[in-house]
């Protein structure tokens, strides 16, 4: 467990709340940029979108003590997060999705691509945000 989160409980859904709100507004940051056509193309947004994924799952993670692997691997990233509790299996598909589009661009298969995918990242990214705070919310993890 990092070592920044306070044992006290109070403090400790404090801190992930903290959290969850800054990966928000990284998410709100590319919303925006979308709706101003200033997106850019998925081989620039990506990597921000995959530590936008890896931080949800990392802080998640954190707040229940989990053991996470020191790692920018987004499958094995993933692979700790499910691990003793097969119901965050939900984010699976989402994740795969993005390793899906590293895999495209870094095979030089941008035609294997859905249209417009850099959207369609940024809506991902929504949505495993939205299932994880209101998990956290259904858990009372959150103040």
């Amino acid at each position: 467990m990092p070592q920044d989160i306070p044992q006290d409980p109070q403090q400790r859904n404090r801190w992930l709340e903290d959290r969850l709100d800054d990966l928000d507004a990284r998410i709100d940051a590319l919303e925006a940029a979308e709706r101003e056509g200033a997106l850019g193309e998925l081989g620039s947004v990506l990597p921000a979108g995959a530590g936008i994924m890896r931080d949800l799952l990392l802080a998640y993670a954190a707040h229940a003590g989990k053991p996470m692997p020191a790692s920018e691997d987004l499958l094995e990233v993933q692979k700790a997060f499910v691990k003793g509790d097969p119901s965050l299996n939900a984010v699976r598909d989402n994740v795969r999705e993005l390793v899906f589009y590293q895999n495209c661009l870094a095979g030089d298969r941008a035609d294997a691509l859905p249209p417009r995918p850099a959207t369609m990242m940024v809506r991902t990214l929504r949505h495993v945000y939205l299932y994880l705070r209101t998990r956290c919310m259904q858990e009372d993890r959150l103040p």
